[in-house]
């Protein structure tokens, strides 16, 4: 509740209204403020709050923005979402900050027929019906965008080591479906857990397999973990990991070690060297001017951006239902409408990309989301 209160004081100093009385549409957003995701938790809540400042209303109506922490925990994270639609009665949720904790905030999406907009990649039964959508790119094509630089750098073996969680699998299983086409042999797979102050034993034994590049699924400071054993025991080879690793605590923890890391990213982190053009550019420039003035700096990481697309989604499906539907906000026939509409998104441009969903289909951004950078010297730089 302590992270509640400091978004809704900060919200509030940037004008808005936070009265129940005043607030017709409602937002349910579950983040990691505290424990291990918090390194991505943090930046999530700072990218929507930088969104509610620049678009409070939504088609004439006034939005209430109702922020619980989940510390990093998958059971919190599916307890606070069903506070929020029993309780709070919210149109939409949106969260959380590690692949579990989404995919257990899914679960109870389908149960309560309530929309989820996801800022993190997530996988949903073939019978989810179309409650859960993300703006995050699909894992498969971030990935995907790495292997082909592996390749053109003459990468021939890879090892690997994630977490030993569903974001890992999710990363293992999207580099074998990649290396394998690109000729490029896995020669290890280890894992650790998000919590794990070492990993000497796996480093030793990737080291021990050779390899020419070492690609890590993980994110957050907890991601730069692989990297300093890496460090620690000389190895000379390439670098890769996947978006889950842009944000300045990573950089700050990796140090020295992740000098030269390759990660797929979305257009936001290059937005100024985008061509006029691309649709791409304006939003993401809009979005860091508006998070500049709402924080009074900057934005780092790639993360804030993700739930600013993330209130964009919502706020033009949540137009056209106003529009086309009869049912009042908080009812669960505007949130069916709601869901309808998010599924009818065409051509929405975002930071990350545009938007385009399909009904029963999680994922909405194409080939136009993914880019290379590398990390020179503590800043991000595009790779041509």
């Amino acid at each position: 509740m302590k992270a509640s209160i400091r978004l809704a004081a900060a919200l509030a100093g940037a004008g808005l209204a936070w009265s129940a009385q005043a607030a017709d549409l409602k937002i349910g957003f579950i983040s990691s403020m505290s424990g291990p995701v918090s390194a991505l938790g943090i930046p999530y809540a700072k990218g929507i709050q930088a969104a509610a400042a620049i678009q409070p209303e939504i088609a004439g109506h006034k939005v209430q923005l109702i922020l619980l922490d989940d510390a990093s925990d998958p059971t919190t994270a599916a307890r606070n979402a069903r506070k929020l639609v029993t309780e709070d009665q919210v149109d939409v949720l949106i969260g959380t900050s590690g692949v579990p904790g989404a995919m257990a905030i899914a679960a109870v999406a389908r149960e309560t027929k309530t929309p989820l907009i996801s800022p993190t990649p997530v996988n949903v039964p073939a019978g989810d019906g179309g409650w859960t959508v993300t703006v995050s790119q699909p894992f498969p094509l971030m990935v995907a965008t790495v292997v082909e630089r592996m390749k053109k750098s003459g990468v021939k073996t890879v090892a690997f080591i994630g977490f030993s969680d569903a974001l890992g699998d999710l990363a293992y299983d999207s580099l074998v479906k990649a290396a394998q086409p690109a000729g490029i042999k896995i020669v290890a797979n280890e894992r650790y857990a998000r919590s794990d102050a070492s990993v000497a034993g796996q480093v030793l034994k990737i080291i021990a397999t050779r390899p020419d590049a070492v690609f890590a699924g993980n994110s957050g400071s907890p991601g730069a973990l692989p990297y300093l054993g890496l460090a620690d025991r000389g190895y000379r080879g390439q670098l890769y990991g996947t978006h889950g690793l842009i944000n300045a605590d990573f950089v700050r923890v990796g140090g020295a070690s992740v000098e030269g890391l390759m990660v797929p990213s979305g257009p936001v982190m290059v937005a100024d060297q985008l061509a006029a053009d691309n649709p791409v550019r304006k939003v993401a420039l809009d979005f860091r001017d508006a998070y500049q003035k709402t924080h009074g700096a900057a934005p780092q990481d790639a993360f804030s951006a993700y739930t600013f697309d993330a209130w964009r989604v919502f706020a033009d499906a949540a137009a056209r239902a106003l529009k086309t539907s009869k049912a009042e906000p908080g009812t669960p026939e505007f949130r069916a409408a709601l869901k309808d509409a998010i599924a009818a998104t065409k051509e929405l441009p975002g930071t990350h990309g545009v938007f385009s969903f399909q009904p029963n289909n999680a994922y909405g951004l194409d080939k136009r989301s993914a880019v290379v950078i590398k990390l020179e010297k503590g800043q991000w730089k595009l790779v041509p």
